[in-house]
């Protein structure tokens, strides 16, 4: 296939904006070759005209998930901002993708399910900095609105007891419990139980597994102990009187004081990267758009740990 050629510029030797510092360093995480491997047959080309580098236009994803960019706007940003240009790969002088090339290539990660090999790609070069360390799993889930009540079949309604239903999807999660890194992450309607997922998103010899009550039942419990971890999670009642409420309240406690760390996640994606509503239609964009808020969240997170304390 006909493929566009897009050379950087020499910037070593030229000062770097502050703010465009934490992207070279972020460009210096990975082996990119290696993720490049997996996008080598996908063309997001109009009919008749070159392709643009499929890497370049991931590391364009990843931009638009940080920055919560649509992608006109990413089509205008990375036109506009030699750090974006830098981080793509794009020289100064040269045209960057329009907002329909972001279109093509996205259906192309659905269509071929890349998402998922991405994600698992990127996550495996992450935990091999030596971040995570394996000494427990946090596992939750959290409900994003779809795009659209009328336009969107995939999406499903879910009640909650304490805010409005919601129309839309659940992404669920595990993470590790020290360094807090999305290890897993699966995405379902949004009226599947918080539970439903663990088998997929559970890795083996997880250690202690922290979760609210949704996973205190014996199914998951078992799960729990058949992948070798100890289940930790929250209780919702007792008998014995007031000397065993006393020990269900200190133990409901010391797993809340670790399972909140995953709201960390939650709140990032949806406070700073645009998840509160989903962009696009669609289960398989839904999972898309998670999977790219989970990689983008990792980046920035081992980002963070390898950064010598101030």
């Amino acid at each position: 296939m006909a493929r566009r050629r897009i050379g950087q510029e020499d910037l070593i030797a030229r000062p770097e904006p502050r703010a465009a510092s934490s992207l070279s360093e972020i460009a210096a995480l990975l082996d990119w070759s290696a993720i490049d491997r997996h996008l080598i047959d996908v063309s997001a080309a109009a009919k008749g005209e070159p392709g643009w580098p499929p890497l370049a236009l991931f590391r364009s994803l990843l931009l638009a998930t940080w920055h919560d960019l649509s992608d006109v706007r990413l089509a205008e940003a990375l036109d506009d901002r030699a750090s974006f240009r830098r981080f793509c790969g794009f020289a100064a002088h040269e045209a960057t993708p329009e907002r329909t090339a972001f279109v093509r290539f996205r259906r192309e990660l659905v269509r071929r399910g890349l998402d998922r090999v991405l994600f698992e790609a990127v996550t495996r070069q992450l935990e091999g900095k030596g971040v995570t360390v394996r000494a427990g799993t946090i596992v939750d889930a959290t409900l994003l609105p779809s795009a659209s009540i009328r336009a969107d079949a995939d999406a499903r309604w879910a009640g909650h007891r304490r805010r409005k239903p919601t129309h839309g999807y659940k992404a669920h999660v595990a993470t590790d419990e020290a360094a807090g890194l999305v290890r897993a992450v699966e995405v379902a309607t949004a009226n599947v139980h918080d539970a439903a997922e663990l088998a997929a998103v559970l890795p083996d010899e997880p250690g202690k597994v922290y979760a609210d009550s949704a996973f205190a039942g014996r199914k998951a419990e078992d799960l729990i102990r058949a992948r070798g971890g100890i289940p930790w999670t929250v209780g919702t009642g007792t008998w014995g009187g007031a000397e065993a409420l006393a020990r269900l309240q200190a133990h409901n406690a010391a797993v809340r004081r670790v399972r909140c760390r995953i709201e960390k996640v939650f709140g990032t994606w949806k406070r700073s990267y645009g998840r509160r509503r989903m962009r696009w239609l669609g289960l398989a964009k839904a999972g898309l758009q998670v999977r790219l808020a989970a990689m983008a969240y990792n980046l920035r997170r081992t980002l963070t740990l390898l950064r010598p304390a101030a």
